[in-house]
């Protein structure tokens, strides 16, 4: 008589509740863009006075040259990202919306299909504008995937 072999549950991989239209891929590529923006905008606040030049002790231009090209270099990144979202389809910008708002805590894992609808109802061309308004962007790009466990 041949030995009994002891059947193993067969692991079959069960799909997500959700499905990203944009690659997550992508998204952490906004994330870095979106941390470059906010460094140069927290860099220049922090310094107090980065904008200013001395002439001697007493007198002060609010103009600093160097500043203008740091400047044009941030806005330079800001609109990559814009133009990098505005490159997205439909779908993909509502689950990048969808995405922001569950990592700022407007929606939970299980309410995936909702966010991404009334994203999808309330995305009106003007995505990157709205995203690029957000002061914690990155974080809350990051914080949604990671809720997705993508």
């Amino acid at each position: 008589m041949a030995p009994i072999e002891e059947e193993r549950p067969v692991k079959t991989r069960r799909s997500p509740d959700w499905e990203l239209a944009i690659a997550p891929e992508t998204v952490r590529l906004f994330v870095l863009k979106a941390r470059s923006i906010a460094a140069g905008v927290s860099d220049d606040y922090a310094a107090g006075n980065e904008h200013e030049i001395e002439f001697d002790d007493q007198s002060h231009d609010g103009h600093h040259h160097d500043g203008l090209a740091e400047e044009e270099a941030d806005d330079l990144t800001a609109e990559e990202l814009r133009e990098l979202i505005a490159d997205l389809n439909v779908d993909e910008t509502a689950h990048l919306i969808a995405l922001m708002w569950l990592g700022r805590g407007d929606y939970e894992p299980a309410e995936w299909a909702e966010a991404v609808e009334e994203a999808r109802q309330r995305n009106r061309g003007k995505a990157g504008d709205y995203l690029l308004g957000m002061p914690q962007l990155a974080e809350w790009l990051e914080a949604g995937l990671e809720a997705l466990g993508a």
